[in-house]
């Protein structure tokens, strides 16, 4: 046994409020100058409650109002609840209760909800109307715990024993059973009343110090029925620990009162809790304006500032007045090609002033216009024509099958009438086709009122006007290009195109916003890695966008060297395609780049969010779940695709409009921050092991020698899990340092089951032409190789069993193996482990361990160690 189950820090006390009472043999009595309300007189009480006691011992503590507090303190242990009451009221009590068993409980870690930071947890207190039994708040208690965490079997401490409930059908059958394990939270019941005394008040503190990180009591005192709740700060945060209490009151409520709910039915949330949930995911305020078209309000800026330059591409300026009316011809000469109101027309060009007006042109003709990237591959470009059913593809390519192609120097024109069609706000703009989980793009159909909803709401708070200079540089088939483009434009600002081979060569790039003094930039987090390996000190910009993918917040700390925040405004902006590019902004900070914030913060006005479980249900702070946006930029759905609509655009709980289920991992903070947690389908499955990717990637990218990391899962053989493994690829610093080093480092933090197979060190990470991490164009991976040493003379049988051996792991394995190359460098795992032993046996030589092959990763050491087993071992 390893010492007592709760240590002396861990007491009962209790505090009754008596007037006038003198004071008895063995107390401390201390006469405080102050009435019992004081602020002095409360800190007062707050030490001696706090103070932590060895022995049982009493304080009198006596004001100037006459008032008195009696404060009995005693070791879990020795006394309980009732007998602090009989020994405050002189009553005679046995020396010791019965003791608690001494083999300590093993604490769980903080778990992930619990969102928890250093210090002192704060006690909540919720009153209750019904007790119930011990059992039942303890199917309660679990029942509580698996809506927080469904992946984790609850085990709930008492004084007593460790428990937990067995899954049943409903919240009747349900009952505790004894287990072991580590805990997270523990029960202290005790419904007694509390003795007479002639108290007028009684604090009953169950634990200074939590027994358990998370500590549930429940106990009666002069007051009535408390459900209590003590914990570490350390594991659970205030705010979590404070909704946690009234989840489990609610929870227990229908325990009592509805045992024949399916447990899978618990309602976590009544009434009160999901009014705070929803408001907390809820933007301030609509933005300002109102819904308009996107010409109508390109309109009012060009006529406010005809003159100031719009676009600017390889040195040459286009302004607003100029943009207005080649525009305009353009409209006209699509019209007269049959463009019609509602009518899709594609546009397939390569980035440049051009393109502008070609889009602006689409729209001023009442139609909709479909980017396509002209370095996609043909048959792509192909499918997305006959998709979106486009009868005119404007471009320069040769031609697209299934549609008249037509270059923008064939289309202007100028009618003797000059009228073009007004534009509904609920019309499509645009359609940009996004990725598929079965590889077949879908079209996303925004309208006119969302991309104006997105400027409106971020151009007060970010300051866009007409000093601004953005950059355009992202793909028209990605959407970040709908911020770029109209972000700049709708607010008055000169867009500066950046050429395609610029946005892949940073010194070019850096060279470029240099000498266009741009203000805003607009970045994909892997984008942004390539721009941080040249010297950017000469920047200027005072905004930086991130979006796209997941930003982890620790390679901003390089940019924040040159350019603080007082200078250079850092912004994280989560978002959708089918949301219109941007739901929430979360301004960073050295301090949160220091501390990995994955947190992208609150939604834009306008916007709104909700995190719910597989089951639809609303989740509260803390606990992951799928992230939903509803609002202002919900688009109007997949183009053609009834049925994919209808599964990821659904019915928003609370304004039964309409909401888009994102498939996007996160939870809430308790203070209406999001945190993105990545993919929910990045979280895949290796051997039996759940391992989400993006954790890896954490580690990896915490080496101070990485600049920029990927990981990916790949199987040789669908048929063959053993040939399932993790491959990572990082970008090194300055091009220095070793990736095989990078592996050792992570296995000082990653358990085996997530260290990757291989570390392979890239020049740069492969991007899409959207910007994104292009997975299909990562190389194959490369095997860490031990150098082969020379061999000194060995015993021939030796030289047999060596060559035997190599034979083995190269044909087990697939790569060519030397006998100083380390297995699990290789690719090894448990289940080539298995084989090899297999193997071995079969040869009728001397099976190996897998303790024995940690111990000895290479064909050499192996050897060794089989030394003189027999062939039967």
């Amino acid at each position: 046994m390893s010492g007592p189950l709760l240590p002396a820090a861990h007491c009962h006390a209790l505090r009754l409020r008596f007037r006038g009472l003198t004071a008895r043999p063995g107390q401390w009595v201390e006469d405080v100058p102050v009435p019992a309300a004081d602020p002095l007189a409360e800190r007062r009480r707050a030490v001696e409650l706090a103070r932590p006691a060895d022995r049982p011992r009493e304080v009198l503590l006596r004001y100037a109002d006459g008032l008195c507090d009696l404060i009995v303190v005693a070791p879990r242990g020795h006394r309980g609840r009732t007998a602090l009451h009989r020994q405050a009221v002189g009553v005679s009590a046995p020396s010791r209760e019965p003791a608690p068993p001494t083999e300590p409980f093993p604490l769980a870690p903080p778990p992930a909800w619990g969102l928890g930071g250093d210090g002192p947890g704060t006690a909540h207190t919720v009153p209750l109307e019904h007790a119930g039994d011990e059992a039942s708040w303890i199917v309660a208690l679990a029942v509580t715990l698996r809506r927080y965490d469904p992946d984790t079997t609850p085990v709930i401490g008492t004084d007593r024993c460790s428990l937990t409930v067995e899954l049943a059908a409903s919240l009747g059958e349900s009952k505790p059973v004894t287990t072991s394990g580590a805990v997270l939270a523990g029960l202290l019941f005790d419904d007694s009343a509390p003795s007479a005394g002639g108290e007028t008040e009684t604090e009953y503190v169950p634990c200074l110090e939590p027994v358990f990180p998370l500590t549930v009591s429940v106990h009666r005192d002069s007051g009535g029925l408390r459900l209590r709740c003590v914990h570490l700060g350390s594991h659970v945060s205030t705010e979590i620990a404070a909704q946690f209490v009234r989840h489990l009151a609610h929870v227990h409520r229908q325990v009592l009162h509805r045992p024949e709910t399916p447990v899978g039915d618990v309602e976590l949330l009544d009434a009160l809790e999901t009014a705070r949930v929803v408001a907390l995911g809820h933007s301030p305020g609509p933005p300002a304006g109102g819904p308009v078209s996107v010409p109508e309000a390109f309109a009012r800026i060009a006529s406010a500032t005809p003159d100031r330059v719009a676009v600017t591409d390889s040195g040459v300026g286009l302004t607003y007045r100029e943009l207005d009316e080649r525009s305009d011809r353009l409209a006209h000469g699509l019209r007269a090609r049959g463009v019609a109101a509602g009518d899709r027309v594609g546009v397939c060009l390569e980035r440049s002033a051009e393109l502008v007006l070609t889009l602006l042109a689409v729209l001023k003709a009442g139609a909709t216009y479909v980017p396509v990237d002209p370095a996609y591959p043909a048959d792509r470009i192909a499918h997305t024509a006959q998709d979106a059913g486009l009868g005119l593809m404007v471009t320069r390519l040769p031609g697209v099958a299934g549609c008249t192609s037509v270059t923008p120097d064939e289309l202007p024109y100028a009618p003797a009438e000059s009228t073009l069609p007004t534009t509904d706000p609920d019309a499509p703009a645009y359609v940009i086709y996004t990725s598929g989980s079965t590889g077949r793009p879908k079209g996303v159909e925004v309208p006119h009122r969302n991309v104006i909803a997105l400027i409106d709401a971020t151009r007060d708070e970010y300051g866009f006007g007409a000093a601004d200079v953005w950059t355009w540089f992202h793909s028209s088939a990605f959407d970040f290009s709908v911020w770029e483009i109209w972000g700049c434009l709708l607010t008055g600002g000169r867009l500066v195109v950046v050429p395609y081979f610029v946005s892949r060569e940073p010194d070019r790039f850096r060279d470029l916003l240099v000498a266009e003094r741009v203000t805003v930039l607009s970045q994909t987090p892997s984008a942004f890695a390539q721009l941080l390996d040249v010297d950017h000190t000469r920047i200027g910009v005072r905004l930086v966008v991130f979006g796209g993918e997941p930003l982890d917040a620790r390679m901003l700390l390089p940019w924040l060297d040159r350019h603080p925040e007082s200078v250079c405004r850092p912004v994280n902006m989560f978002g959708i395609t089918e949301t219109t590019v941007h739901v929430t902004q979360q301004t960073l900070t050295r301090k949160l780049a220091l501390a990995a914030t994955r947190s992208v913060g609150r939604p834009l006005p306008g916007w709104h969010l909700y995190v719910t479980d597989p089951a639809g249900r609303l989740l509260p702070p803390g606990i992951a779940g799928e992230i939903c946006v509803g609002g202002a930029g919900v688009a109007r759905g997949y183009l053609g695709r009834r049925d994919l609509t209808a599964q990821r655009f659904t019915a928003d709980p609370v304004t039964g409009a309409t909401m888009y289920r994102s498939g996007d991992l996160g939870r809430l903070r308790p203070d209406g921050r999001l945190e993105h947690l990545g993919r929910i389908d990045n979280q895949v499955k290796v051997r039996g092991f759940r391992i989400e990717l993006d954790e890896i990637r954490s580690v990896l990218l915490e080496d101070p020698d990485v600049r920029a990391a990927a990981v990916v899962v790949r199987q040789d053989d669908p048929t063959d899990t053993a040939t399932t493994r993790i491959d990572a690829y990082v970008v090194l610093a300055d091009g220095h340092g070793d990736p095989g080093t990078v592996r050792r480092r992570a296995a000082d933090i990653l358990p085996e089951h997530m260290l990757p197979a291989t570390v392979t060190g890239l020049d740069s990470l492969p991007l899409t032409t959207n910007g994104k991490l292009d997975r299909t164009k990562l190389p194959a991976p490369t095997a860490r190789h031990r150098p082969t040493r020379d061999l000194a003379p060995t015993d021939p049988v030796d030289d047999d069993l060596t060559d035997t051996l190599t034979r083995i792991w190269t044909e087990v394995l697939g790569v060519p193996v030397g006998p100083d190359d380390d297995f699990f460098e290789l690719g090894g795992n448990s289940l080539y482990a298995v084989r090899i032993a297999a193997a071995l046996r079969a040869r009728g030589l001397p099976s190996v361990r897998l303790r024995e092959l940690y111990r000895n990763p290479t064909v050499r050491g192996t050897v060794a160690s089989l030394g003189t087993a027999s062939p039967s071992s």
